[in-house]
């Protein structure tokens, strides 16, 4: 049954997703939320004073990925991302969110400027460049939009906990030690945590696929409002 439904979803998401493109670029809809913030600052428009809140979006960070190269998520600039956690040698839940996140690529194929997938390694001292790039082949993942990344484990961790709340996101996920989430995150262009998600059910991947688009809707609204403002 597992089977069939995973075929299924491959099938379907390439599909879906085009039709959820379709809908909700003229539907009026609720976009996804944001949950953490920095701080609240006071603010003057046009003479009155307003509260602002000032978002939290992930820090800069530079780590190596599954070719060597030493990368940064500024050369996503302006692209909506879904990252989450793994580690290769995992034999429990991984291979499924991998599997799951691949589907996700899947989805995007014919609209893949939109969106970049990014998995972080948990276990950076085994999993090097040259594993995490047989462990993308093994899933037949594309590498062009799909970074897998490693580096020192107190620089990874620290984006997870620090930066992706990653023990707020999972609630259960008591070892800091040693992160093991199932959840896909998602970020929008300004690397503000605007969802997170069960990546094992793969029958809500059409909630992130949704929610992808949405984000994608509101960064060129965004840049409309901009031009006339020119």
């Amino acid at each position: 049954m597992k089977k069939v439904l995973a075929i299924l979803v491959v099938l379907i998401l390439p599909i879906g997703s085009y039709l959820i493109v379709s809908r909700y670029s003229r539907e009026a809809v609720v976009m996804p939320k944001r949950y953490f913030f920095d701080t609240v600052r006071t603010v003057k428009v046009g003479g009155k004073t307003k509260q602002d809140t000032v978002w939290h979006s992930i820090r800069p960070f530079t780590l190596t990925n599954q070719f060597g190269r030493t990368v940064s998520l500024d050369e996503w600039k302006g692209r909506v991302i879904i990252a989450n956690f793994i580690f290769t040698s995992c034999p429990s839940i991984c291979p499924t969110l991998t599997r799951n996140m691949r589907r996700l690529q899947q989805a995007f194929t014919k609209t893949d400027t939109i969106v970049r997938f990014v998995t972080f390694t948990v276990d950076p001292i085994r999993d090097t460049p040259e594993k995490l790039k047989a462990y993308g082949d093994r899933f037949r993942i594309d590498h062009d939009t799909w970074w897998m990344l490693t580096g020192s484990k107190q620089e990874i961790y620290d984006i997870a906990l620090k930066e992706f709340k990653a023990n707020i996101a999972q609630a259960d996920l008591v070892d800091t030690g040693f992160i093991h989430t199932d959840k896909f995150f998602l970020l929008d262009k300004d690397r503000v945590v605007r969802g997170w998600y069960n990546g094992l059910d793969s029958a809500r991947l059409e909630y992130i696929i949704k929610d992808v688009v949405l984000l994608n809707m509101e960064r060129d609204k965004r840049k409309k409002r901009n031009l006339f403002r020119k």
